[in-house]
């Protein structure tokens, strides 16, 4: 059988081209499955961009489920001696703090050097790094014969919990070995070295004593060993920044409950704009959303506003008793100085409006349960999401058989365009024959 390269050799006719055409005329048969195929796929990811919102909403919603917000205290300071953090066990109060000396760390020098790597041990030593506190035991450093000033500073830096870091200094003439406590405080400060045996190899001056933080809260001394201080103040930490006075206040955290009462709304807003740009439709261009029509939306949209104008049981029932209305578009919008005075006046209500007395009474709780449904492996969205998946694959395998077909079809069209080339050349050849036979028959005759 003749190759589609050679199709057309023999007879003259342009095969090779027709059968393109016929090719493509059999192609045309999968556009619709294309189209149909695009479709779905265009489904799936509108489905998919719903779902992205309906889980922003409920991650919102979530936030405003959780009781502790609404018990939540922050700390306002005014002034830069400290900065301050309150936890669950804080107070609402305001305190005057005046921080008269900082926590320090204990430095001690050396004698100096001129070299810094010369042998200062000829046998092994042990070296005993002594503290300030009577509480603070001992530090024994294991030093191996013929170490250097640099040697030494290794050993202690290699030993676990020495207490100190040490560094060798340059004065511009000699080297020192200089160590500096690990932690502030008198009873950390290093206060000297003790070597075993008889003679000393460093000389060591204590530089500066460490010294604890001294401060005054509301009338009170107080010393730390430390720059942040707890306890001081319940439920709060103080960290002290530099001497001087500040004042911090302990107040219920509103700011936390407005910016999630805020994010909820936007949440929403959010999720209801997706909604109406998959279901939108241009009449000036004929331009329809993804899901224009679409039953899961509609269900979506549905429940989510039933439950946005609905209630629940307490001083505050619903959303627009604490300033969050239902517009006419579907949207939310707040009313600032409403839900400002809810916020500041009454937040065990708000509490119980959106976290309730369980997961799921409160507004939160019925919108995260709502969503869930929705989600879940049999809910609309879920459902939605597999039905056109399945349609997809379903499309896909159809793609593929009608592909197929349309191959075989091809393959037998180019066998039969092989098989008219060969007996059309052949046609061609016996007349050619016959041809040169009746020419030399004429040819004969007229001689005669």
């Amino acid at each position: 059988m003749a190759s589609i390269s050679s199709l057309g050799i023999g007879s003259g006719l342009d095969l090779n081209g027709l059968l393109d055409q016929l090719q493509e005329a059999e192609r045309g048969k999968l556009e619709p499955i294309e189209q149909q195929l695009e479709t779905q796929q265009t489904k799936i990811s509108a489905y998919g961009q719903l779902q992205s919102s309906l889980s922003a909403f409920q991650d919102a919603a979530d936030a405003l489920n959780e009781s502790a917000l609404y018990e939540s205290l922050s700390t306002n300071v005014g002034g830069s001696a400290i900065t301050a953090a309150a936890d669950a066990e804080a107070q609402p109060g305001s305190y005057n703090v005046t921080v008269d000396q900082l926590a320090t760390a204990g430095t001690l020098a050396t004698a100096s050097v001129a070299d810094p790597e010369a042998s200062r041990t000829n046998t092994d030593r042990i070296l005993t790094l002594q503290f300030a506190g009577d509480d603070q035991a001992d530090v024994p450093v294991q030093i191996a014969a013929g170490s250097s000033l640099e040697d030494i500073r290794d050993a202690i830096n290699a030993t676990e919990d020495s207490g100190v870091s040490a560094s060798i200094i340059f004065d511009g003439e000699e080297y020192r070995l200089a160590l500096n406590s690990t932690q502030t405080g008198e009873a950390a400060s290093i206060s000297g070295l003790e070597w075993d045996g008889a003679d000393n190899p460093l000389e060591a001056d204590v530089i500066q004593e460490g010294q604890n933080a001294l401060l005054n809260v509301n009338g009170i001394e107080i010393t730390s060993p430390t720059n942040q201080v707890e306890g001081a103040i319940q439920g709060v930490t103080l960290n002290l920044e530099e001497e001087g006075s500040s004042t911090v206040v302990v107040e219920q955290d509103t700011r936390a409950v407005r910016e999630a009462i805020t994010s909820f709304v936007d949440a929403y807003n959010d999720l209801k704009e997706t909604m109406g740009e998959l279901t939108s439709f241009d009449p000036d261009t004929g331009i329809a959303g993804e899901l224009l029509g679409d039953s899961a939306v509609r269900t979506v949209e549905s429940r989510m506003r039933s439950i946005l104008s609905g209630g629940v049981e307490g001083e505050f029932s619903m959303l627009s008793d604490i300033g969050i209305s239902l517009q006419r578009d579907g949207t939310l919008e707040i009313d600032d100085g409403a839900l400002d005075n809810a916020i500041a006046n009454n937040q065990d209500a708000l509490s119980s409006f959106f976290a309730g007395d369980s997961a799921e009474s409160g507004m939160a709780g019925q919108i995260n349960t709502t969503i869930d449904q929705l989600l879940s492996s049999n809910g609309t969205v879920t459902g939605a999401i597999s039905g056109a998946e399945n349609r997809s694959e379903a499309l896909v395998e159809r793609y593929t058989r009608m592909e197929q077909s349309i191959e075989q079809t091809i393959s037998r069209y180019r066998t039969q365009f092989g098989q008219l080339d060969s007996m059309i050349a052949q046609m061609n050849q016996t007349s050619d024959y016959l041809t040169q036979q009746f020419d030399a028959l004429d040819a004969q005759l007229g001689r005669r």
